[in-house]
């Protein structure tokens, strides 16, 4: 299990990618939730790569709600066609680069590099192919199409963490409400898990794969 403390304060930026508008939330909420108070004057920069109208607007009010305890947070929402980003992975290269210009995170969150969605490898491939000197941890994202594996990078998440991650995904995220897999018990059940496999104090924790990690 990474343990982050008090003292460990010195990250400067962390920098959190989604493919789609919920998918940070979904893959490391209850994570922000804590580093924030681990890192309280660190910069947090959020980058959601698919969007529209409806989702631009349930995104940038999710994000707002999930950093409102820091004033370092930078937003950034695009709208890249969901479903065909292997297809246009050309243009969000185009953007990683300059992205890469403007910052140098020392936390990088992105997707499972074996995630069974397309949008989701694409992602975490152009992360890796983008920041090669950066630590990089890849969360799950729970769907319809399965392809959960073995991670083994585990964060402990406190209750009242999950409950502000769960309650943001529900309260902001309305369009995706008819999904049958979008519930509380969903996102609860998997945090359990990961808990039982980490031996969490509180029961629950969000899991990572991490592929090199570097000192």
């Amino acid at each position: 299990m990474i343990k982050f403390s008090a003292k460990d304060n010195n990250a400067n930026c962390i920098l959190l990618i989604g493919a789609h508008c919920d998918d940070i939330e979904i893959g490391c909420g209850g994570t922000v939730q804590r580093l924030l108070d681990i890192f309280p004057n660190a910069k947090f920069y959020w980058l959601v790569l698919s969007s529209n109208k409806i989702r631009k607007k349930e995104a940038m009010d999710s994000a707002n709600y999930f950093l409102s305890r820091i004033k370092n947070r930078f937003i950034d929402i695009h709208d890249f066609k969901n479903g065909y980003f292997p297809y246009i992975g050309y243009e969000i290269k185009e953007y990683f680069d300059k992205l890469k210009n403007m910052i140098h995170p020392d936390i990088i969150f992105t997707h499972y590099g074996k995630d069974l969605h397309q949008d989701h490898r694409i992602t975490s491939e152009l992360t890796w192919n983008t920041f090669r000197d950066n630590f990089i941890l890849e969360y799950e994202i729970l769907k319809y199409d399965g392809g959960l594996n073995t991670p083994n990078a585990f964060f402990e998440i406190g209750e009242n963490y999950m409950n502000v991650k769960i309650d943001g995904l529900l309260r902001y995220f309305q369009s995706e409400a008819n999904k049958h897999w979008f519930t509380e018990s969903s996102f609860k059940g998997l945090m359990r898990l990961r808990g039982v496999e980490c031996n969490s104090s509180s029961g629950f924790a969000e899991a990572f794969y991490c592929r090199k990690i570097c000192f």
